[in-house]
């Protein structure tokens, strides 16, 4: 018995159509033998023939033909090379120096960019250029012709060929000039065809040249032989020269060689054009007049009338009736023009075919017919049905015939063969009773406004419509302005729809839509994140529609839209939502020291951390590089301001810093401040940048706060006091200008100058900050005679300044070095601070004393004696050693280096650090042993004293001696101490805090080390290292700190009261509440912890309380309240049918949680696979659980009513019973597509076969395989 191949049943229906009738009846009849049916099956070569051998047959190399049979060409390879050479005399650049370099170079990089070619260049012996090209042919040629012009020189010649052979050389669209151009690596310029020259121009290499003239005159040559002669032949002719479907004239053009254009019917044309070699043309042309002179002598006409609408049947598509007729009567049937009114056709031939040909107009302008149907319009796409179903079974059974539905009309056009068009009008007119019987429509009129909610989301609402009352709904779209809806389908299901659709219509027409102006800045909050919180409140308010603007159109504008009440319910939650956003969207400023700003953040941001979540405000800090102070906090305003004293109980804690209160009366406050805060900030730089605060504009407030180090305060209150006096008696501002360059001279260091010239004249002067545009514009404020003598003053200087001089100094070569080092640093410094001086040393290696400055007069002297301090200072320098050991040098730089900073600030000196020293280096070897008795002479080493400190201990101090000692005891200062303080060893852990966080608060806070001892230790004792003035708050904090944990533990203790109440299980959902919202309310109100059992656990009914003792008895008495609650409670069964409990739960449970809501009670459904699926549990107090049961039982009668109604109609669309379970019967078990001799069919091979396994070397003849040759 052979094996079988199972198949897909498609692919069974696919090869089954290729059988023979036979074989299809066979197995269409009662079942054959199994014999039968296996000889009946096809062969796998049969089924699937092999791919074709390629082995040569006996008569020859002819391959066997089969199904698979294709040629298949030879892959080759898509990249070429190619070797060009340019001579010596022809090369463009010839400089033999710079080969692989220079222009030449560049030249050929810029080829391989734009041509995308390989480019090798190679010198030959006689110094001609040799140029290898790799790349596709395509980028080789073009690379070739860029060579060509580039690298080589270029000559010219002409080349005259007659001005009509112009073309040929172009070609089409240019494709030939373009093809020569490459292939000769020239360039050939044409003349334009209005020029009358016939010399075309050629530039290029000689050989090139040579190549593009021969291949021109070559083109020129070839078209000397052609010729083109035009034949003008009556256009009623034409059809007998070119006989049907273009017979004759293809067979001429085969005998003769030429080419015979004729031109179309369609063209008014009598010219016919003949082209090709001269002795061919003239015969064609020959040929043509003998079937012309002919014609013309045996035809005679005969006209006949057909019907307009008829024509196109004598026609036939794309007119071969014209050229069937043609072809077998040997007449031209001439058809009057399509835009004619003409009826008459005339015939023309010779007199005894006109007959027959007459007989063939008739039969084709007969053969059709035009029909109609009468049919409503609005069941045309019924009958076309869905996607054109019901249409296509009419028309592939009569493809002849063309149906046309005209839109707005009550007809249906058929047109085609009029047997056909008979039998196809018959099957539409039958279409059109039975759709006329069984189907209505109606017209409702509805608001345009309302029928984008008719539609709903995605078309969600009237897709429902549609498909629970199998109607069709035509709404009409925006751009029709119009109110009618049309309903079309079963008469049932229509009226079913106009009753929904209209309740839909009246519902949003009592619906109300309400706008509240919200600002936009609101929205987003609102809104919230992914959404979240608009989300809850939609889920509160089911109902009603709340739209948002687009953040685009900057509309404050919120839509809500629904039923009435749930609208004002809904605008109200949303108001009070934004009323609390507005209050707690109430903003403050507190100015901070910048220094301070860390402190306020704390380490890993915990203090700012603590202080948001505890006043629950947003507070904003300024960037780190950012040269603002202020602190931004956002929030609820007692909230603000209970944040801002504690940021700036910080401030007062870190530092000496004192806050005063000046009455200035609040007229003088604009002036006071001055444009854009000029002139009150002018007070805080001078005062060491206290901070001054002005109350709000138009509050009346006379109090101006100023805070800062206790005396810049008060030397600002004094200023700002003096200030408000001078304009309350009389103020007057004068403005003059300098260069930026002279600010720091006329400020002068520290102030100085400047404030010499207000002490004298008792005026302000303000000069512009970093941040104004005008950073000239000097401002004097004072009294009218203060203002004067300090312009007048300050004129002077300003003269002076720009009085330019040059004056020499003498400075030691030694000490040059210090001015010019880290790239002049020190002349830059000198020049900021002098007003722009310039100082010039003499070069490296002159060993000249003499250094030049140039400036001001003022500036120049006071730089001069600045740089003569320098001097000294330098001369005076001496170098100290301060050991100090290694591992506290760290320490002593601070963060960044910020400590050693500051002292080599404060004392001007110079400090080095050592190099540390490496504790993995090795020890210095051990002496070598002695050889001989001899020792190395040369090697004789001092005795290492014991007592000498360690170099990497030892840190260098530069400066004046007396500014170095104080800079040894600033560093000394700077050594921790460590003390150790007395801790519980079980608080430690609490010290340590959550991932050491604590420990590092304390550690930032004090700025100090605290090392806690090893758990193993058992230790109470807890070091702190710092420098000393730290120390003493570091103990006391860790101290306060082991008080705080001491009282939580005994908090703690107080805290773990507990308690237990036995409670029923079935209750513990009802105590627990949607989603935990009951339990979770009396956890928050006794702030206690509530613990049910776990599933596994015994006690299923004990829960545990935790918490304070009375706390604890005050939550078990608000459960047992719940529990007496629901102890009173009753649970009742009724059978709701199991066919409306979906209804009535709603989607996503929205009726029964509407039910469960409006009634107080717990409906209860059955799961899937309950006995009883009817059964419902309603469970509450008695008399709303009969309320409820009430309710529950009136829907159930009025959706019953729906669903017996819905299954009638199902009943009726229901195909008939039994009929394809009968037919899958008759058919039996498919076997599938089987074959017979199939490849997997074979035994397995024979390990002795000398065949199947042949020795090496052994010839064995190759062995048939069902899947074709083997290749290797």
């Amino acid at each position: 018995m052979s094996s079988v191949a199972v198949l897909t049943q498609e692919s069974f229906n696919e090869h089954r159509s290729g059988l023979r009738p036979e074989q299809i009846g066979g197995a269409a009849g009662a079942g054959p033998s199994a014999g039968e049916e296996e000889d009946a099956l096809p062969t796998y070569k049969d089924a699937f023939p092999p791919l074709p051998e390629k082995a040569a047959s006996p008569e020859g190399t002819q391959e066997t033909a089969n199904a698979w049979t294709s040629k298949i060409r030879p892959l080759k390879s898509s990249v070429i090379t190619q070797v060009f050479h340019v001579p010596l005399e022809e090369r463009k650049y010839k400089d033999l120096n710079q080969f692989g370099e220079g222009d030449q170079a560049k030249v050929c990089v810029d080829i391989m960019h734009k041509t995308g070619a390989h480019l090798e260049l190679s010198l030959a012996k006689d110094q001609g250029l040799s140029i290898m090209v790799s790349g596709k042919l395509d980028a080789v040629m073009k690379a070739r012709k860029e060579i060509v012009s580039r690298l080589q020189t270029q000559a010219s010649a002409t080349v005259a060929i007659p001005k009509e052979h112009h073309r040929f050389v172009i070609g089409k669209n240019g494709e030939k000039l373009q093809e020569l151009e490459l292939k000769t690596a020239t360039k050939i310029q044409i003349p334009r065809p209005d020029d009358t020259s016939n010399q075309i121009k050629i530039s290029g290499t000689k050989e090139g040249l040579e190549k593009a003239k021969h291949e021109i005159l070559l083109i020129s040559a070839e078209q000397d032989k052609r010729a083109v002669e035009r034949v003008n032949i009556d256009k009623v002719y034409h059809p007998f020269l070119t006989g049907a479907y273009n017979k004759l004239v293809g067979e001429m053009m085969q005998e003769t060689g030429a080419r015979i254009n004729v031109p179309p019917q369609s063209v008014n044309k009598t010219e016919i054009v003949i082209t090709g070699e001269k002795e061919q043309v003239a015969l064609a042309v020959t040929m043509i007049k003998k079937v012309y002179e002919e014609k013309k002598k045996n035809t005679t006409t005969i006209a006949v009338e057909v019907k307009k609408s008829q024509h196109k049947y004598v026609i036939g598509p794309k007119g071969n009736t014209l050229q069937e007729i043609l072809e077998k009567t040997g007449v031209s049937v001439e058809i009057p023009p399509s835009d004619s009114s003409s009826e008459t056709v005339i015939l023309r031939g010779e007199p005894d075919r006109l007959g027959q040909a007459l007989t063939e107009v008739y039969a084709k302008a007969n053969s059709y017919t035009v029909s109609s149907v009468s049919a409503p319009s609005w069941l045309h796409r019924f009958i076309i049905g869905k996607k054109g179903q019901n249409l296509a079974k009419i028309t592939q059974q009569m493809p002849k015939v063309h149906i046309e539905f005209t839109e707005g009309e009550d007809k249906i056009t058929l047109e085609g063969p009029t047997k056909d068009v008979q039998m196809v009008q018959g099957q539409i007119e039958i279409i059109v009773t039975d759709l006329v019987n069984r189907m209505d429509f109606t017209e409702i009129s509805v608001d345009p406004k309302f029928h984008r909610h008719l539609i709903g989301k995605g078309g969600v609402n009237i897709n429902r419509i549609k498909e629970l009352h199998k109607v069709s709904v035509r709404i009409p779209p925006d751009n029709e302005k119009s109110t009618v809806i049309r309903i079309e389908g079963d008469p049932q299901g229509v009226q079913e729809a106009k009753k929904e659709l209209l309740e839909l219509t009246t519902r949003m027409e009592n619906e109300r839509t309400k706008d509240l102006i919200i600002e936009q800045r609101f929205h987003r909050a609102i809104i919230g994140q992914k959404g979240e919180k608009i989300k809850e409140v939609r889920d509160k308010f089911p109902e009603v529609i709340i739209n948002f603007p687009d953040p685009a159109q900057k509309s404050d504008i919120v839509q809500l839209r629904g039923p009435r009440n749930e609208v004002e319910k809904c605008a109200k939650f949303m108001q009070k939502i934004v009323a609390e956003m507005v209050e707690n969207g109430f903003s403050l400023s507190v100015p901070i020291f910048k220094q301070f700003h860390r402190n306020i953040i704390g380490k890993g941001g915990s203090n700012i951390k603590k202080i948001r979540e505890e006043t629950s405000t947003k507070i904003d800090l300024p960037a780190e590089n950012s040269n603002s102070e202020m602190i931004v906090i956002t929030g609820k305003k007692a909230n603000c301001e209970v944040a801002r004293t504690r940021i700036l109980a910080i401030q007062k804690e870190l530092a000496n810093i004192t806050e005063i209160e000046v009455s200035i009366p609040s007229k003088l406050h604009n002036s006071l401040i001055g444009s854009k805060g000029r002139f009150v900030r002018s007070i805080m730089e001078e005062c060491g940048g206290v901070h001054i605060h002005f109350p709000t504009e138009g509050s009346g407030i006379d109090k101006v706060t100023i805070r800062g180090p206790a005396e810049e305060v008060e030397k600002a209150k004094q200023q700002l006091l003096a200030l408000a006096e001078e304009k309350q008696t009389k103020s007057h501002t004068a403005e003059l200008r300098a260069k930026p360059e002279y600010h720091k001279f006329l400020i002068g260091k520290g102030g100085g100058n400047i404030r010499k010239v207000r002490d004298s004249t008792g005026a302000r002067i303000i000069f512009p900050t970093a941040e104004d545009k005008d950073q000239e514009l000097i401002t004097v404020v004072g009294t009218e005679e203060a203002v004067r003598d300090a312009q007048k003053e300050l004129e002077e200087l300003i003269k002076s300044l720009d009085n330019v001089v040059e004056d020499n100094m003498i400075v030691d070569p030694k000490h040059h070095r210090y001015f010019v080092a880290r790239r002049g640093q020190v002349l830059r410094d000198l020049a900021d601070e002098y007003g722009g001086v310039m100082v010039s040393f003499p070069r490296t290696g002159t060993q000249s004393e003499k250094v030049t400055l140039k400036g001001a007069k003022e500036c120049v002297e006071a730089a001069k004696k600045r740089m003569l301090e320098i001097v000294e200072d330098l001369d005076a320098q001496v170098t100290i050693e301060c050991v100090i050991t290694q591992k506290f040098h760290r320490s002593i730089m601070g963060p960044k280096g910020s400590r050693i900073q500051q002292i080599t600030r404060d004392h001007n000196v110079q400090i080095k650090f050592p190099e540390r020293e490496d504790p993995q280096a090795a020890p210095p070897a051990e002496a070598p042993i002695q050889e001989n008795g001899e020792a190395d002479a040369g090697e004789v080493k001092e005795p290492v004293d014991p007592n000498a400190p360690k170099k990497c201990d030892v840190i260098v101090i530069s400066g004046r001696k007396e500014r170095c000692e104080a800079a040894v005891e600033a560093l000394k200062a700077l050594v921790p101490v460590t003390i150790e303080v007395d801790v519980p060893f079980d608080l430690h852990r609490y010290i340590i805090g959550q991932k050491g966080s604590g420990i590092r608060k304390m550690m930032d806070e004090f700025e100090v080390n605290i090392q806690v001892p090893a758990p193993e230790q058992q230790s109470d004792k807890i070091s702190i290292s710092g420098l000393a003035n730290h120390l003493d708050r570091a103990k006391e904090g860790l101290l306060d700190r082991v008080k705080e944990l001491q009282a939580d533990q005994e908090d703690r203790a107080l805290r773990s009261f507990k308690l237990t109440i036995t409670v029923d299980p079935k209750y513990h959902p009802k105590i627990i509440g949607r989603k935990g919202a009951i339990i979770t309310t009396i956890r928050t109100e006794h702030d206690v912890n509530i613990q049910f059992p776990d599933k596994n656990d015994e006690n299923q009914d004990q829960i545990t309380i935790t918490g304070y003792e009375l706390k604890a008895i005050a939550a078990r008495d608000a459960i047992q309240a719940i529990v007496d609650e629901l102890e009173e409670m009753i649970s009742e069964d009724i059978t709701l049918d199991g066919r409306v409990h979906a209804r009535i739960i709603g989607a996503r449970g929205k009726g029964i949680r509407k039910i469960m809501d409006e009634f107080k009670v717990d409906l209860r459904f059955p799961q899937s696979g309950a006995a009883d699926p009817n059964l419902v549990t309603v469970t509450g107090r008695p008399e709303l659980v009969d309320e409820a049961i009430d309710h529950l039982l009136n829907l159930e009668e009025e959706f019953m009513a729906d669903a017996v109604e819905n299954e009638a109609k199902m009943a009726y669309m229901r195909p008939h019973g039994g009929s394809a379970a009968a037919m899958d019967e008759q058919r039996g078990p498919s076997k599938g597509f089987v074959v017979r001799e199939a490849p997997w069919t074979e035994q397995a091979p024979d390990m002795s076969s000398s065949e199947d396994f042949p020795s090496f070397g052994a010839p064995v003849a190759p062995k048939a395989s069902p899947w074709g040759p083997k290749r290797f």
